[in-house]
């Protein structure tokens, strides 16, 4: 069973995230933020992972650190369920139109951390979600998650179409990386025989 369970409590937020890779992408998301919500319940049904999120985070300062975390607890979640990642098929790509929005997610589950991101939203603010708070939490997620993510807006004039191409097409994304490839036969995907 490819999974894990996170327990994170700070200050800041409490937060119980359960996660399995090999689902049907059934999510229960609760984070305070609907917004997030919305981005997580998506994220989950287009990866076809079952996930399940319950945060209790410090709304009334704003929603940075319950964003910020929720991606610290994603990325340690994928981190722990794949384990030494053997007999993954590691790389992911996935163009997502939505509307008027084109997004492009392409992902390598190298053991290095690093966001390219590209995702331009016209306005601040989605309802209460501040617009920037999703590279935050991408740039959290990538840092946990040990992976290569590059995000890049090739159209869009709406920025929740534009935030939840991005999501959907991270989650197609990660599917593919995350996928076993069975001409591997459980070997690690890296000529340096670890990743």
């Amino acid at each position: 069973m490819r999974n894990a369970v996170i327990n994170r409590i700070t200050k800041e937020t409490d937060i119980r995230l359960a996660l399995e890779l090999d689902g049907t992408g059934k999510s229960q998301i609760s984070t305070g933020c609907g917004f997030l919500d919305h981005m997580l319940t998506l994220f989950a049904s287009h990866g076809r992972f079952d996930l399940t999120v319950a945060c209790r985070g410090d709304k009334e300062v704003d929603f940075h650190h319950t964003v910020e975390d929720v991606g610290i607890a994603l990325g340690t979640a994928f981190a722990r369920a794949l384990d030494d990642k053997r007999g993954i098929t590691r790389y992911g790509s996935f163009l997502l139109p939505m509307d008027e929005a084109l997004v492009l997610a392409a992902l390598d589950l190298s053991g290095r951390s690093c966001l390219a991101y590209e995702v331009f939203p016209p306005t601040e603010r989605v309802g209460a979600f501040d617009t920037e708070l999703a590279e935050e939490f991408w740039l959290a997620f990538t840092r946990c998650a040990l992976c290569t993510l590059h995000l890049r807006q090739l159209a869009g004039k709406n920025s929740h179409h534009i935030l939840e191409a991005s999501f959907k097409a991270a989650g197609r994304a990660l599917k593919q990386a995350v996928a076993v490839d069975p001409a591997l036969a459980g070997e690690i995907p890296s000529t340096k025989g670890v990743l």
